[in-house]
């Protein structure tokens, strides 16, 4: 695990400080990961003399939406940045230098994949192939402001080592369609939650990247417009028992993920004035209302037992963090942790087996690319 080398006290120095570089980031089952396909099955996938549901009226639609690029000149930093930097202290300072890396690692995660998506593509589908090189521009300028965010700490990731070091986790392209459209619209309701919640109670506007967030998460929303209109080019990953049932499965792992990350980092939420339950619970009612949409089923997420189980999830996870940074030796707390982890497995089945809501439908109507606010 990389730590934090930033200072806590104010430096007096007149020397210009160090930028220290970040390779690594410790892997937990919650940390971010880096991707990757059966690229073979995705040219076959978006080959259109195989697959004649391909619409590339609709594909073209959407690839001048994205050469339009509308943020080209919206990431411009200035001076607030670094001044805002120096100002923020203590636990607030540490828990926000994670919270971009852990951003920057995520956005950088996207650029990967979709680049090497774009590059394998450009022969069988050069319409498609263009949307995700152009999505992987996106993904890669909001990994590098993110990045010249943390050097305002004295911080950087190198970038470069991770793409070599990290592991690359394998998905089934339905897999990366499910995960990928999910985690694009809930990174659009989390960005635009945080700048609209800023905007009204500018005394927690503690640092200027939040004021980018409106034009920002408007990436996100045409990303997972793009994945949306993926899903409805395979029809096979929407229309049948396994659909819904791989969708519920997508539907919980993202929002679980969340709500266990978010509350292990309660400090940063209250640093900027938010109620981290309730802006999590906000985030993926909102979310699942919007992937209701081309999702065959969805969670009842706002049934209130949905949320009472998040709750017990998180105790559970708490008591598990607990053991792990105990004095015990190995043996003894993996002893302890296996009760635990047998009741957080039990509530996160619960949870899945909780009578879903049937949405989505293969009767698709014209695709209408519009912003959703």
């Amino acid at each position: 695990m990389f730590r934090v080398m930033a200072t806590a006290t104010a430096n007096t120095s007149t020397k210009p400080k160090k930028k220290f570089s970040k390779t690594e980031i410790k892997e937990t089952l919650l940390t971010p990961r880096f991707y990757t396909t059966d690229f073979d099955e995705m040219e076959q996938l978006f080959n259109t003399e195989i697959n004649k549901n391909l619409n590339q009226a609709e594909f073209e639609a959407l690839l001048n939406e994205f050469k339009t690029d509308y943020n080209q000149t919206h990431f411009v930093r200035n001076p607030e940045f670094k001044e805002a930097a120096d100002k923020m202290q203590g636990p607030l300072r540490e828990i926000f230098v994670e919270f971009l890396e852990r951003s920057c690692t995520a956005e950088f995660s996207g650029f990967l994949l979709y680049k090497e998506l774009g590059r394998r593509l450009k022969k069988t589908n050069p319409v498609v192939a263009e949307i995700f090189s152009l999505m992987s521009r996106d993904e890669a300028r909001h990994a590098g402001f993110l990045n010249k965010g943390l050097s305002d700490f004295n911080l950087a990731l190198d970038l470069g080592f991770l793409t070599k070091a990290r592991k690359y986790t394998f998905f089934k392209p339905k897999f990366i369609f499910y995960a990928t459209y999910l985690s694009e619209k809930i990174g659009y309701w989390r960005y635009i939650t945080i700048f609209r919640h800023l905007k009204e109670n500018p005394q927690y506007q503690v640092y200027p990247i939040f004021k980018y967030f409106e034009n920002w998460c408007q990436d996100e929303n045409r990303h997972g417009d793009f994945f949306s209109a993926l899903l409805k080019a395979q029809p096979q990953f929407l229309n049948d028992w396994k659909a819904k049932l791989w969708s519920r499965f997508f539907c919980l792992s993202v929002y679980v993920t969340m709500y266990l990350n978010d509350c292990q980092r309660t400090d940063f939420y209250e640093g900027i004035g938010l109620n981290t339950k309730e802006f999590d619970m906000h985030v993926i009612i909102e979310t699942n209302r919007t992937t209701a949409r081309i999702f065959p089923a969805v969670l009842d997420v706002e049934n209130p037992e949905f949320k009472r189980k998040l709750d017990r999830m998180v105790e559970i996870n708490e008591q598990i963090m607990a053991v792990s940074q105990s004095d015990n030796i190995p043996l003894v707390k993996n002893l302890k942790k296996i009760p635990l982890i047998a009741a957080l497995v039990s509530e996160i089945i619960a949870a899945y087996l909780m009578p879903p809501i049937e949405s989505g439908s293969v009767d698709f109507a014209e695709f209408e690319p519009q912003l959703v606010y």
